[in-house]
């Protein structure tokens, strides 16, 4: 296995657009998506100690919808 090979193997799922709001909600946070949905599946679970994920305010994931938005009008 090479180092820059992960340990688990990917899954899908399918998300709309709210996948970037999740994307600029997570580095708001200094996080990343994998590792917030690794925590909500944990607290989901049950597993012993696990804990929600802190939310960002709303404001950022309106900034991120905005900025979308503006990106997609210049398209």
């Amino acid at each position: 296995m090479s180092p820059n090979q992960p340990k688990t193997p990917p899954r899908q799922i399918r998300i709309g657009d709210t996948w970037y709001d999740f994307d600029a909600a997570a580095k708001a946070m200094g996080t990343e998506r994998a590792a917030v949905i690794r925590e909500l599946i944990d607290w989901y679970i049950r597993e012993p100690g696990a804990k929600l994920p802190t939310r960002p305010e709303r404001a950022v994931i309106e900034a991120a919808r905005e900025s979308r938005a503006r990106k997609e009008g210049q398209a």
